[in-house]
């Protein structure tokens, strides 16, 4: 396994049999994919396309039918590695007649944390996910909003290394949305590693070090973020404000009217605008997926950036990127 990878898997598969043991459904095929340390990882995908089945096979849940998946060095059907992982799944199923202390107190038990190591945690978690003020309200009465914080409050109560999220701000306004995406780019600044499901695809541009793109159960987008949204067949200039004249004369004038020339670059497109390209390029396609570069084709990618000379993200022989 790479040092640096904390989630590794090679020719990761899953296939869904009905009662006689015949195929019912292939729900995921040969994923090939790494999470490294301290990045914010995004899996996004149409429903169906295989990221639940993945999050479950990472967390032991399920067995592969093919390949293999290793977590923090272990092996993903290791059990004994989920003390060090925190999952706040799409629907928290938590007791709602616990009220938000004795939930983080009956977790923090599951973890044969101290008594006094418990409260503090308890604490410290509480006003994270602001909740102070409501610690002694029974979660039945919270809302969608209060229960996915208590939600992340109990994911985060052993102090883990990996956190797993499916759709963090699920359920929240737009003040809560945003306290859960700084909370999520404070996991990194920590030095935890965050891999987040999500269908609200800003909250994932916003937060996101890479992304991966599902549909089918095959891989069809994998790259940083930034580079994935460029539109590599437009090229922008900026500068400093010009005469009408100066710009019609694009760059060997903005020398001529004493202007600095600031950038060039290839404009972005939106991760929703990338995503719905993906899966449609994908339906008129199918069977086709993202394969992962050699090492050579690596270096040579990393020669050709050195030298200043323009790369495609995720440059690979699939026409579905």
């Amino acid at each position: 396994m790479n040092s640096e990878a904390v989630i590794e898997t090679r020719s990761l598969s899953k296939v869904y049999r009905d009662f006689w043991g015949r195929k019912k459904v292939r729900a995921l095929n040969s994923l090939n994919l790494e999470v490294h340390r301290g990045e914010i990882f995004g899996l996004l995908g149409p429903n169906g396309s295989g990221k639940t089945t993945t999050l479950k096979l990472l967390l032991g849940l399920l067995f592969p039918t093919e390949g293999s998946a290793e977590i923090l060095g272990s092996p993903a059907t290791d059990v004994v590695k989920n003390q060090r992982i925190g999952y706040l799944p799409e629907e928290s199923y938590l007791y709602r007649f616990l009220n938000s202390e004795e939930t983080l107190d009956f977790y923090g038990r599951l973890f044969n944390m101290p008594r006094k190591e418990r409260k503090e945690r308890s604490e410290k978690l509480l006003e994270l996910v602001k909740l102070t003020d409501a610690r002694k309200r029974q979660l039945r009465e919270y809302s969608k909003g209060m229960t996915r914080r208590i939600g992340l409050a109990q994911a985060l109560i052993n102090d883990p290394d990996l956190v797993l999220l499916d759709e963090p701000t699920s359920g929240l306004d737009p003040l809560g949305t945003r306290d859960m995406k700084d909370l999520i780019l404070n996991l990194r600044d920590q030095g935890k590693t965050v891999l987040m499901c999500s269908h609200v695809l800003s909250d994932v541009q916003d937060v996101c070090d890479r992304v991966a793109i599902l549909d089918s159960g095959e891989l069809k987008v994998l790259g940083r973020v930034e580079e994935l949204l460029k539109n590599q067949g437009v090229t922008q200039i900026r500068t400093s404000t010009l005469s009408d004249e100066a710009v019609a004369e694009i760059k060997a004038v903005v020398a001529k009217h004493n202007s600095e020339f600031l950038e060039v670059d290839h404009p972005t497109t939106t991760l929703e605008d990338l995503f719905l390209k993906t899966v449609r390029d994908a339906a008129d396609r199918p069977g086709q997926r993202y394969i992962p570069p050699s090492e050579s084709e690596q270096g040579q990618a990393q020669d050709a950036a050195d030298e200043e000379v323009p790369v495609a993200a995720g440059d690979s022989d699939s026409d579905s990127e």
